[in-house]
């Protein structure tokens, strides 16, 4: 036997007593790379991932604290109507009240008056943590007013959407029926000649890109931004054939004239009031 010969492997017993535990909430795989980032590096970027610059999803509250001067709305117009179950759809309630409780929204949209470069403006942002951004009667109605009210006082629109669920299916004709009243109020402003900005994250999808989202003056996306009506693997099945790589991806959109720009989240506020000026005054 050679003595001095290495072993292939070498055992080592670890004490229980001498484990380093690691605390929870420190770091997150990114599912843009795989890479292990710690949170902190992350939330200094705004929630992107400083590798590759990966765009996590984020509430609607922290959006607007991006956007809005100060990080506040002047005045809120949402958070007084809350959705009914007109087809008693089973657990729907449940779902909202679980919705509501996660997010502390009414429903899945925040929105009010704020200033952005110092440019008054309704602004109404998605969130995505309540059923998905699903648009039901409340963000219908709840658009439909702040854009009344931008009208009446001359006013731009920014709606960013982060909306994958589209329309509520709980809810049946009485959501579907908003994707014509956003887009009736939009024709409303658009007869006003005031701006309306649309930006649209990941995942933005069914009736909201149906919808307000792509009726913008400026259609904006951030970084690979998944933005449909029906998901990929859908429409794979019903046609039966492969789709282009990067199908239905910002980058993809652009090429094909579907959006004027794409903005990093680090640049967004800049590049959105640049633009507001366009609006009447």
């Amino acid at each position: 036997m050679d003595w001095f010969k290495k072993p292939k492997y070498t055992t080592v017993r670890v004490s229980a007593k001498k484990k380093t535990d690691i605390p929870d909430n420190l770091v997150t795989r990114c599912p843009g790379c795989s890479e292990i980032v710690f949170n902190k590096e992350i939330e200094k970027a705004l929630r992107t991932c400083p590798k590759c610059n990966h765009h996590f999803n984020i509430p609607a509250r922290e959006r607007i604290q991006l956007l809005a001067d100060n990080g506040v709305l002047l005045e809120e117009t949402t958070g007084r109507i809350k959705a009914a179950n007109p087809l008693e759809f089973p657990d729907y309630t449940e779902k909202i009240e679980k919705g509501s409780k996660k997010t502390g929204l009414q429903d899945a949209i925040q929105a009010g008056i704020c200033t952005i470069g110092g440019k008054r403006t309704a602004l109404a942002v998605t969130d995505f943590d309540f059923m998905g951004g699903s648009m039901g009667s409340v963000i219908g109605e709840e658009i439909a007013r702040l854009i009344e009210r931008a009208i009446k006082e001359r006013l731009p629109v920014v709606i960013v959407s982060a909306s994958g669920g589209g329309a509520r299916m709980q809810e049946g004709i009485v959501s579907l029926m908003q994707m014509a009243k956003t887009s009736a109020a939009l024709a409303r402003l658009a007869a006003a000649k005031l701006l309306y900005i649309s930006v649209l994250t990941n995942p933005t999808g069914g009736g909201v890109t149906a919808s307000f989202a792509m009726l913008g003056d400026i259609i904006m996306a951030e970084p690979n931004a998944l933005i449909m009506f029906a998901g990929p693997r859908v429409i794979e099945q019903t046609i039966r054939q492969h789709l282009p790589k990067r199908f239905q991806r910002a980058e993809f959109l652009l090429e094909h004239g579907m959006l004027d720009m794409i903005v990093k989240r680090q640049e967004l506020k800049h590049t959105i009031a640049r633009l507001l000026p366009i609006s009447c005054p």
